[in-house]
């Protein structure tokens, strides 16, 4: 029973191959449990038995250019057929539950209720959709299509026995570095583009918020504070040297959103697990207070997250680690795809408006699927 990860990071030509042909991943309880570890991590929203955190040991690496295991080109022939043997393996079975829009009427009702009284300030609900890919269309040239479309974001193909064969296209770095020099951000509020914005670039630097046409209202603005006011906090726990900079709006597909980066510091980058377990679930992807929003998340929302909103990528290899939130993904099976949205409610949130946004957001999933004419 085999693994592998092939991704490929922002605005890197190279792809690069992690498989795993002998034993099993790694699988630990929780995140804190990464410190010392490497490999490609694969951890879930909430680990548990069912939903361990996975490290995909580096057995076997090799780069190339994706494009080549469409042309066939150099040794990627041999790489693609031994990644399909394993995509062809069983994978641990699990009934995904895909909500309608009334499902989602429901959360989001019931979510909002509860920041209306005071118990969370802010809380994400995420939904999931089924989709029929195209027939004859294979992980691996969804992976090789999103890598073409989506040059700005972190484009990763996951497949082990645990945790299914997942593919993910996201612009949301949890944890990057090597030795003492680290850095995150605070990614949050989401508009689309449309018009005349379409135009809008910011290779490889984000734009000042205040420097292009894109305008933002104060419920995004307040949104990404909240993100960027808990990492700060939780840096502090363990990091020195803290400098944020930023806001930036930063273009991911045909969505911009706000975004901090933050600089550090670690005196034990060895403990690379308690930063992890402190930093990780963010209110990006949770909520504030973080706990009391993750068991509310887990008790209530209607499709049950797996490894969405987790996080996923290298760890500790010889190009350092690159962490990168599990946003904009979906989970692909013998019977379709699995694709996954959600959006943060807060107290001024509206149903149809949030709606929407996962839908804009599931768009980039879609268009691998379905690429417009």
């Amino acid at each position: 029973m085999g693994a592998f990860a092939i991704y490929r990071l922002p605005y890197e030509s190279e792809c690069r191959l992690v498989m795993q042909e002998k034993g099993m991943p790694e699988e630990l309880p929780s995140v804190a449990a990464l410190s010392g570890k490497n490999g490609f991590a694969m951890a879930p929203f909430a680990a548990d038995r069912k939903h361990p955190v996975i490290v995909i040991q580096p057995q076997e690496e090799v780069s190339f250019l994706p494009e080549e295991l469409e042309t066939g080109d150099g040794e990627a022939v041999e790489w693609r057929r031994r990644m399909e043997h394993i995509l062809q393996e069983p994978k641990q079975e699990e009934r995904i539950k895909a909500g309608t829009h009334t499902h989602y009427a429901i959360d989001f009702a019931n979510f909002h209720s509860h920041i209306i009284e005071g118990e969370f300030s802010k809380i994400v609900l995420a939904r999931c959709c089924r989709e029929t890919p195209p027939e004859g269309l294979g992980a691996i040239t969804m992976f090789t299509r999103a890598c073409k479309r989506y040059p700005r974001l972190f484009v990763a193909l996951v497949s082990a026995k645990r945790c299914g064969t997942w593919l993910m296209a996201t612009p949301e770095v949890l944890l990057e570095g090597e030795g003492r020099q680290w850095r995150t951000m605070s990614l949050a509020g989401t508009m689309t583009l449309d018009g005349e914005q379409l135009d809008f670039d910011e290779p490889p630097t984000p734009q000042p918020v205040d420097s292009q046409r894109i305008l933002w209202s104060i419920k995004n603005i307040q949104e990404q504070r909240f993100v960027s006011t808990y990492i700060t906090e939780s840096l502090e726990q363990v990091a020195n040297d803290i400098e944020e900079r930023g806001p930036f709006t930063m273009r991911a597909g045909n969505l911009v959103h706000l975004r901090s980066d933050f600089f550090f510091t670690m005196e034990h980058p060895d403990d690379i697990g308690r930063l992890l377990s402190i930093l990780y679930p963010t209110p990006a992807v949770c909520g504030l207070p973080k706990d009391d929003a993750r068991d509310f998340i887990l008790r209530n929302e209607f499709a049950k997250r797996q490894y969405y909103s987790g996080f996923a990528g290298p760890l500790a290899v010889p190009e350092g680690t690159h962490l990168y939130v599990s946003l904009r993904c979906m989970r692909i099976d013998d019977e379709g795809c699995s694709l996954y949205a959600g959006g943060g409610i807060m107290a001024d949130s509206e149903q149809e408006a949030e709606w929407r946004e996962t839908e804009d957001k599931m768009g980039t999933m879609r268009d691998v699927l379905f690429p417009p004419a």
